[in-house]
């Protein structure tokens, strides 16, 4: 049984819309502003950019592989089992986690009212009991959405999206048209400055600009449901990135320009909104917009609430390729009446119910699956540049001019959006992948990978690129020794990534009748 077309091109682009506008909204720009100043402009200006030249690439392989659950097996077609193993490992892991923590997020706003759903410590909000048990009805009802009904998904969606784009529209004007200081601006100056720019880089990774932009993904996930693909994939895929950026720069510049200048005579780093659910709760409530404040309060339920609803339904995605594929096991694919892969959706609910653990704060996790989801996107230039070397004469009703410049920089914007992450983090990631090894090498000695094609000869360049990841992590100027300073790591990590982006060409996996197959089903 095969997944349906069904996600019309304005309902494929809601759903990624939907996806990217949750908890970030409501957090990225306080915390961008924090390590940015206003530099947190530049900061999304740079974040969505890098996003959109990295998502093009998969929207060209998207429309050529309209399939289902594309980050396992978009890795699986250009370099075979290993490659897409890792790549999967990685990008399953960090999408598995999205929907806790947006129901987390739901948590911690409605603890406003609700003080029992919450407790601080260490100054961190953790879920009680009580908050574990509400946690478990809304994770549940996630999945009820994405199992029971396809129209009910759709409504559900549709209305999420019209809300939540609607607060925000009306937020940016709100505070703009009762506060808006010019003069908070004065210090973009500075953000040319050789600290200033490593303030903004760090604000992409871990300010919440790069987490922002991860939900293009949603539409590489479901690019096999999707009908006018041609149309549809990649404007879901680069059209969301674009629309979302517009609505991050509103955010950010009202955001800037509300606050009054008394409270930065301490620096942007000490700026706070204590006892509040978010900073712009925090400046309505100031400016006594007691009507926004309310729906700042309403959105701030609806928001994550409709991110999680679409991470539970391409992680599913995600899940239901891996079993295709042979790396878990085969019932994992299984599709209810209304095709949807229901047994992928349950076992996801399970394991994301386990992450509800004491989290060390939202920006700190945020910057960990930043980590993970840019490695998962470097297969997006790679496999572009693989496919069209193997396939040089198929059909592309989506075609990229200078494929290997906009592949290079794609692959360079990947390992940097990582690397700004910084050491902490990466030595972090470097675990979790080394775990995603061991469970591969459990699979492949108990025979339960289809042997062919294994892709082996792709730890040329995979296992370069991680330990090379690492080493730079260690050697740089973000969290690590400080070797290779601020400045000269940007050209390391370019010739870094032409090296790798050269090996990993170079090790692809010869397309067969399988392959040809899949494009033309």
């Amino acid at each position: 049984m095969a997944l349906t077309r069904r996600f019309s091109p304005i309902t494929l682009l809601m759903i990624s819309i939907n996806g990217m506008v949750g908890s970030a909204w409501l957090f990225a720009p306080l915390y961008a502003a924090k390590l940015a100043g206003s530099g947190a402009i530049i900061a999304w200006i740079i974040g969505g950019t890098a996003t959109a030249i990295i998502a093009l690439t998969f929207a060209e392989i998207s429309v050529l592989l309209p399939i289902a659950g594309g980050t396992a097996q978009i890795p699986q077609l250009s370099h075979g089992i290993f490659t897409s193993f890792t790549l999967t490992w990685l990008a399953w892991l960090a999408a598995l986690t999205m929907a806790p923590i947006e129901v987390q997020a739901v948590l911690q706003y409605a603890s406003t009212y609700f003080t029992s759903l919450t407790q601080l410590k260490n100054d961190i909000p953790i879920l009680t009991s009580m908050g574990l048990l509400w946690a478990t009805v809304l994770m549940l009802l996630f999945c009820i959405i994405n199992v029971v009904s396809f129209n009910g998904l759709i409504r559900f969606n549709f209305f999420i999206f019209f809300f939540k784009v609607a607060v925000i529209f009306l937020t940016i004007l709100a505070l703009i048209y009762v506060s808006f200081h010019s003069v908070n601006f004065i210090d973009l100056k500075t953000s040319f400055t050789p600290q200033g720019w490593h303030a903004i880089l760090v604000a992409v990774a871990s300010g919440g600009v790069a987490f922002a932009f991860t939900g293009f993904k949603h539409g590489v996930e479901l690019a096999g449901e999707a009908m006018r693909s041609a149309i549809a994939i990649p404007l879901a895929i680069v059209g969301s990135v674009l629309c979302c950026l517009l609505l991050y720069l509103g955010l950010q510049i009202a955001f800037i320009g509300a606050i009054s200048p008394s409270h930065l005579a301490q620096g942007w780093q000490n700026l706070n909104f204590v006892g509040d659910v978010g900073p712009f709760a925090g400046l309505a409530a100031t400016l006594g917009l007691i009507w926004l404040l309310k729906l700042l309060y309403v959105d701030a339920t609806i928001s994550p609430s409709g991110a999680g609803l679409i991470y539970v339904t391409s992680t599913a995605r995600i899940l239901y390729a891996m079993s295709q594929i042979g790396y878990v096991p085969k019932f994992l694919s299984y599709l209810n009446k209304q095709n949807f892969p229901v047994a992928a959706i349950i076992i996801n609910f399970f394991i994301g119910m386990l992450l509800f653990l004491p989290f060390s704060g939202w920006q700190a996790m945020v910057s960990f699956l930043v980590s993970g989801m840019v490695i998962s996107y470097a297969i997006g230039p790679i496999a572009l540049l693989c496919f069209r070397r193997e396939l040089p004469n198929e059909k592309r009703l989506f075609r990229l001019p200078f494929p290997t410049l906009i592949c290079l920089f794609a692959f360079y914007f990947c390992n940097l959006m990582s690397y700004w992450t910084g050491w902490d983090t990466i030595y972090k990631l470097m675990i979790a992948m080394s775990i995603g090894f061991l469970f591969f090498i459990i699979a492949y000695f108990r025979k339960k990978l289809p042997m062919t094609p294994l892709g082996f000869k792709s730890i040329l360049w995979v296992m370069p690129y991680l330990v090379g990841l690492t080493i730079i992590s260690y050697l740089g100027s973000f969290g690590g020794k400080n070797i290779i300073p601020f400045g000269w790591d940007f050209l390391v990590i370019g010739l870094f990534s032409l090296v790798i982006l050269y090996l990993a060409v170079k090790s692809r996996a010869p397309m067969t009748a399988t392959h040809l197959q899949l494009l033309h089903e």
